[in-house]
């Protein structure tokens, strides 16, 4: 029960996270979330209801279904395509921040060798949501993007075998280079290879259950958003790779969708509503929960303040990988020194690096130590945040801002809308479903008030329902307007370039509301 709330605080949390955002659009919701979960930190009442902090929960229940859906957004020939430099960022790259990373902090902070590469290690694996932060309402290059996002997908399972590594390294006193390399190449390969079997068999099955008569839309839709839990674990419970088992199912299930959407339209629409709420709320989860953390961390360990080392050693993670991928990026991805700094500034560390940290509390790691790598690793967090949120303002191009796509979008969907109303209005309709359709169109505008809107449910309410014949000419009237609709965003697509991605969701609009008017609802009232 104490976990079904903690988990509803949090969702709750992160729920009006969402809602702020929209107040105050110029801020991302990711930093909002964040400030919100330190807020609930700090008031007792409810922050004393959440749950002890458990990576591997955190890990298998949110981060796995977001790389799942996030592999699910990507082409999987655009992987294959860039299948050696995957590699090389999560092998080299990785290998390379952790050298220069772990020796530099043991050299400037004064501690020992294996706790500097436990830092070093967690230090590691960035986060493709966090990097969608810093960057928000910029135009990220095409180019950095994608090797950003390609490199997020993959490291986390490199970053947990360099820190299992490490941690053998401080507990025995010694590295086992033999076990460590194979124990990856099992994890990678043997991930690899289970989440591309599975998604194949889970594609299969419900490819043919499409074909047939067995299909349920609700059974089916289940399975599919079951699958990255189950997935992660069984992967994990046989020592292989979930993460990296998610992230190539999501790879499979994208390929599955391109050749598929038309089978069952609306099963794929109501996926895509599904994983885009799904993926909203746990997006601001999980900074929520980063938010929460750091306060916690702070109130639970106020002695760490006597000694500011945690802070030395957070500065020097940051500063070597920053460094190390700017080099990386100039002398391998042969990228010019702009895009090599926007390669190394977007390596973000979020809330997969706090979740790698906390699995220390599960090791034979000291207390001081476990407590000093928390408090380093918030530090690499939020300078990695903060630090590429101030400079790529100055370093990436903005895209359209909200401000101006709103008013030039307001003015396309007010003419749309008096379009369509002038079809209503030539045509031959009894008064009350004319008006009715007009009402609804005019909702279109966004602009009626909630005293329209009551006056309306009254009347809907005092009034007796359309007969089969009134109701199947207010269906023919709405398409016959949304039909003058979307004609007019077509004719403005081809003319607004600059807001075509908008104009194109409006046209979405019209779609949607068309198949929400056409339905089995028309049938002869009066004969009944």
């Amino acid at each position: 029960m104490h976990l079904m709330l903690s988990t509803f605080i949090l969702l709750l949390t992160a729920v009006i996270s969402i809602y702020l955002s929209r107040v105050l659009p110029k801020i991302s919701v990711n930093y909002i979330s964040m400030i919100m979960g330190a807020i609930l930190c700090l008031v007792p009442v409810v922050g004393g209801q959440i749950e002890q902090f458990s990576s591997e929960v955190f890990i298998g229940l949110i981060v796995a279904p977001l790389l799942f859906f996030e592999g699910q957004a990507t082409r999987l020939n655009v992987v294959g395509k860039e299948l050696q430099h995957i590699i090389e960022m999560t092998v080299f790259l990785v290998i390379l921040c952790l050298i220069v990373a772990g020796f530099g902090v043991w050299a400037a902070a004064g501690i020992s060798l294996p706790l500097a590469f436990i830092l070093a290690a967690i230090s590691t694996p960035t986060d493709a949501t966090a990097m969608e932060s810093v960057s928000s309402g910029l135009k990220m290059p095409k180019s950095e993007g994608l090797h950003l996002k390609m490199e997020s997908l993959f490291n986390d399972a490199s970053g947990i075998i360099l820190l299992n590594m490490a941690v053998l390294w401080y507990v025995n006193g010694y590295i086992n280079y033999g076990e460590t390399v194979v124990n990856f190449l099992i994890s990678a390969v043997g991930g690899v290879l289970f989440g591309f079997v599975v998604a194949w068999i889970l594609v299969i099955s419900r490819q043919f259950l499409l074909r047939t008569s067995y299909n349920a839309l609700n059974a089916s839709l289940l399975l599919y958003i079951v699958t990255p839990f189950v997935l992660y674990y069984l992967a994990e419970a046989i020592h292989v790779s979930g993460i990296i088992a998610v992230v190539c199912a999501g790879l499979v299930h994208n390929a599955e969708t391109v050749r598929s959407r038309l089978i069952s339209p609306q099963q794929t629409h109501f996926a895509f509503d599904l994983v885009s709420m799904i993926t909203e709320i746990f997006n601001s989860t999980v900074f929520v929960i980063l938010g929460f953390m750091f306060v916690k961390i702070i109130g639970d360990e106020p002695s760490l303040f006597d000694s500011l080392n945690w802070l030395l050693i957070g500065s020097l993670l940051y500063v070597a990988n920053v460094g190390v991928r700017f080099f990386y990026g100039r002398l391998r991805l042969s990228f010019n020194n702009r895009a090599a700094a926007i390669f190394a500034l977007g390596g973000v560390h979020g809330a997969v690096t706090l979740a790698l940290a906390y699995t220390l509390i599960d090791t034979q790691v000291h207390n001081g130590d476990f407590n000093l790598v928390l408090m380093a690793e918030s530090v690499l967090i939020i300078l990695s945040m903060i630090v590429p949120t101030i400079l790529f303002r100055f370093m990436l191009k903005p895209e359209i801002s909200d401000g101006e796509a709103t008013l030039e979008i307001d003015k396309i969907r007010v003419e749309m809308v008096h379009r369509a109303i002038d079809t209503v209005q030539k045509m031959y309709l009894p008064e009350n479903v004319k008006r009715s359709v007009i009402f609804d169109l005019m909702t279109q505008k966004q602009r009626t008030r909630t005293r329209d809107f009551i006056r309306a449910w009254i009347e809907v309410v005092r009034k007796p329902e359309f007969t089969g014949a009134e109701k199947e000419l207010e269906m023919r009237a709405f398409m016959n307007a949304l039909e003058q609709e979307r004609q007019y965003l077509d004719m403005i697509s081809q003319r607004e370039v600059k807001y075509q991605n908008y104009v194109f969701k409006l046209y979405n609009e019209t779609l949607l509301a068309e198949s929400l008017v056409i339905g089995p609802a028309v049938y002869d009232a009066d004969s009944d």
